[in-house]
């Protein structure tokens, strides 16, 4: 099975996986330095349900997130380092500012987000709560890491 997938692949491989009554878990990043926080990060919020999706921000994104010096890896390259964790079910590259539009489209039961981020900063939560599903906000202090 191939991770990288586009947003339209993903929605028809989510649409069988919620046939099944499985929890479908949604985090996105840049991801550009990955380190041993975001590794511990990944496995906590896979634990949050059945099937965990990373959206990854394109490199015009990051570029725009971080300044014109990043991304240091290219987003062809980051997706496979991602993809290559067990964790991760699936990857999709975004290219927007934020991550509104997609959650919007994947629609998914849980939406994670790490370090300081608040309830009301995480793009998507409101759609996320008002569909009935669950935002967590800054798992790693949520699960004492």
């Amino acid at each position: 099975m191939n991770k990288i997938v586009t947003k339209e692949q993903l929605q028809e491989q989510l649409r069988e996986i919620r046939r099944q009554q499985k929890t479908v878990v949604f985090t996105n990043g840049c991801f550009d330095i990955l380190h041993v926080g975001h590794v511990r990060y990944l496995r906590e919020a896979k634990k949050l349900g059945d099937v965990l999706v990373l959206a990854l921000n394109s490199d015009a994104s990051v570029r725009t997130i971080k300044g014109e010096k990043r991304p240091l890896v290219p987003e062809e390259e980051r997706a496979d380092i991602m993809a290559a964790l067990e964790c991760i079910d699936y990857v999709v590259i975004f290219s927007e500012p934020t991550p509104q539009g997609l959650i919007e489209y994947l629609q998914p039961d849980i939406l994670v987000k790490g370090g300081d981020w608040t309830e009301d900063a995480i793009a998507g939560a409101d759609f996320v709560r008002a569909a009935g599903g669950r935002v967590v906000a800054a798992i790693e202090k949520a699960v004492g890491l």
